[in-house]
């Protein structure tokens, strides 16, 4: 297999028909690595609207069992990721994904903003730190797949182009993103948790590298200090460095995505139906926490 066949087979499909198989190739076998790295950006990216972060916040969920979340967060989305979203896993993972969020009353423009961060980080992150940068068809690969998944969680007006979306992600950070409380303490647990992976006396290093590697927006909405300029430059190269270090290995022969690592919560596996929050035993407990956003 040379180094770009997948490309090639990837520049052969239909980013709207073959949405589910350009993600499969283009996370599983070309942007293993970049892809985690890139959708843990996301994740911490929706907690600089306060809006979201408030529910993360209040319910203690994110605050208790910081690693789980995370944990089943990734885990669903890498199986709608490997599988797609139609049928077998991938369905299920889509299924639980709604059955987590019904817990929750969440605004439609929330929901929004979270899917056009699965679109649009993984795609700026692999143009400036991947072996190569994403096609034509991964870009409108990402969007339609995200598109299809946002339709089946009942989202409403999502944006009918690439474009218009991303147009309309800009506008709501230049709208929402503030800085808030709550913002700093969800940001706090989740630079936490990452620091959490290293060794203790790395602890303060692994903190500023993650302040060097978010933008002006969500320094100031976390409330998180502003690093130095040598800071940013070193992870930046560092980061563009190991891109160039890739683009010279053999193509990866077997998938693989964020389930296939070892897995902190679930050493041993998991259950699909089991990832989420705990399940409610009545109704009146469901209905006081989907109130609190």
């Amino acid at each position: 297999m040379g180094r770009f066949d997948i490309l090639n087979q990837i520049q052969q499909l239909d980013p709207e028909r073959d949405n589910m198989k350009i993600m499969y190739l283009s996370f599983g076998y070309e942007f293993s690595w970049d892809s985690i790295r890139s959708l843990e950006i996301a994740l911490y990216r929706t907690y600089c609207a306060p809006s979201i972060s408030a529910l993360l916040d209040r319910t203690g969920e994110f605050r208790q069992r910081t690693q789980r979340r995370y944990d089943d967060t990734s885990l669903l989305v890498a199986e709608m990721c490997k599988w797609g979203y139609l049928e077998g896993r991938g369905k299920e993972a889509l299924e639980q994904m709604n059955w987590a969020h019904d817990h929750y009353k969440i605004s439609n423009e929330g929901f929004l903003y979270v899917l056009s961060t699965f679109i649009y980080e993984p795609i700026n992150w692999i143009d400036k730190y991947g072996w190569r940068p994403t096609c034509e068809q991964e870009r409108k690969g990402y969007y339609y797949f995200w598109r299809e998944v946002g339709i089946r969680m009942k989202m409403k007006d999502i944006p009918p182009s690439y474009e218009e979306f991303e147009n309309w992600k800009h506008a709501y950070e230049g709208k929402y993103f503030v800085f808030a409380e709550t913002n700093n303490r969800v940001g706090k647990l989740t630079r936490d948790l990452f620091a959490s992976w290293f060794p203790s006396i790395f602890t303060p290093m692994v903190r500023y590298t993650i302040y060097a590697m978010l933008d002006e927006k969500m320094l100031e909405s976390f409330g998180f200090p502003k690093p130095f300029a040598f800071a940013r430059t070193l992870v930046d190269t560092s980061l563009r460095l190991r891109g160039r270090f890739v683009r010279l290995l053999p193509p990866r022969k077997k998938p693989h995505f964020f389930m296939d690592n070892k897995n902190r919560t679930y050493p041993h596996g998991y259950e699909i139906k089991k990832l989420g929050p705990p399940r409610l035993v009545n109704r009146e407990e469901k209905e006081r926490l989907r109130a609190v956003v």
